[in-house]
Formats: structure tokens, C-alpha cells, sequence
């Protein structure tokens, strides 16, 4: 019987990346049942680990006895002092950038502008910077293990590619001469910090 696992997340692009983990390493990977109606709990953790933590916990109190799975990502950039990290996500809104309520949600958008204001006039050598991302396993309010990864890159002075999701367009692979968001979705994958933290996740639940 295939290792099943519950995911607690929500996002579309998270969601095709661990549907590529359910393919590659022949899991059962579910959402949390009812996710999309349970509130979400507040993460104010200083680090990935915590608020990946966090949400492993809380989630897993809604599926008893099954192992639930939750990460935190972001992205770490040398020239910002290791921002904007654990407020990846939230880059743009912190600014006071935030989209009407009856706007398409543009937060990719934003955070990306926001990323470039940020490094104008840094020098491409300077651009360093780092996707990491923690998972978190826990069942019925106890967490099993956590697992992390990353890769490392550079932030272009300009988006390209088409695919992915969050910074994939101005994160550049320079082993690759590609931006994340130019990968091949198995590719991505298998390279990213989310391939490469649940590769190590499932090696430990093993």
C-alpha cells in the first residue's frame, strides 16, 4: 500500500509540485479534507521551521491518524540582509502594496516589483540569493520530523520564463542558463527546495 500523505496548503503552485512528488516517488498525496473551510492559523514564527511547524500541527488535528505534511518557503536574497524570507509571501503587503478585493489576486506581481525597486542599481554579481523551504510532518498534534532544502541562484534585473509560481521569473539557475520559471515542471522538481526537502522528508519517514 502507497505512503499516504495529507497536504496542508492551498496554493495552486504548491499543489502542482507535490502532485510531481505523488508521481516521482509513487505516494498518495490528498489535501487536508475540508482545508478550504478550516481558518487558517496565524503564523507569526521567525523561521521556516516554525511556522511550517505550525501548521503541521494544526492541521494534523483535522485528519486523526494520518500523516499531515505542511511547508514554509521563501526566498533569502544576500543583498537584502537574507530578505524578505519568512514574509515571502507577504513582500508587497508589507509595503502597503495589497490588491482590491475585487482584483485578481496580482501577489506574484507585487512581490516581484517590490524584489526589483529593492535591488535597483545592485550589481548582478551582487544578486545572490537562495529559494529554502522547510516541511513539516506531524500527526494528531505531534510532530513527527521536519526536513529541509534549497538551491541556490541569482535575481535577475527582469523577469523571464512563463512558468512556476511566486519569484520563479527572476530566480536565474546560472548552471542552467534558466529561470526557475522556465523549467520543465518535473525538472523544477527535482531541483527545487521543495523537491529537495521532500525527497529528504520521505527518506526519514521511511
Amino acid at each position: 500500500m502507497a505512503l499516504r500523505l495529507f497536504i496542508a496548503t492551498t496554493s495552486s503552485g504548491k499543489l502542482a509540485d507535490f502532485g510531481e512528488a505523488a508521481e516521482e516517488y509513487q505516494v498518495a498525496i490528498e489535501p487536508v479534507p475540508g482545508l478550504k473551510t478550516i481558518p487558517a492559523p496565524h503564523e507569526d514564527g521567525d523561521s521556516f521551521e516554525a511556522n511550517a511547524i505550525t501548521k503541521a500541527l494544526y492541521y494534523s488535528t483535522f485528519a486523526p491518524g494520518e500523516v499531515v505534511i505542511a511547508d514554509d518557503s521563501g526566498l533569502e536574497v544576500d543583498a537584502l540582509g537574507g530578505a524578505p524570507g519568512v514574509r515571502s509571501a507577504r513582500f508587497a503587503a508589507d509595503t502597503g502594496l495589497v490588491d482590491s478585493p475585487d482584483a485578481n489576486d496580482n501577489t506574484d506581481v507585487w512581490n516581484n516589483i517590490v524584489l526589483l525597486q529593492k535591488l535597483e542599481g545592485v550589481a548582478p554579481v551582487r544578486r545572490t540569493a537562495r529559494y529554502r523551504c522547510v516541511l513539516a510532518a506531524a500527526r494528531d498534534g505531534e510532530v513527527l520530523l521536519t526536513a529541509e532544502g534549497s538551491i541556490e541562484g541569482r535575481i535577475l534585473e527582469a523577469p523571464h520564463g512563463t512558468g512556476g509560481f511566486g519569484y520563479d521569473p527572476l530566480f536565474y539557475l546560472p548552471e542552467l542558463d534558466q529561470t526557475m520559471a522556465d523549467l520543465d515542471v518535473g525538472v523544477k522538481f527535482a531541483i527545487s527546495h521543495r523537491g529537495r526537502a521532500f525527497a529528504a522528508l520521505l527518506g526519514r519517514l521511511a
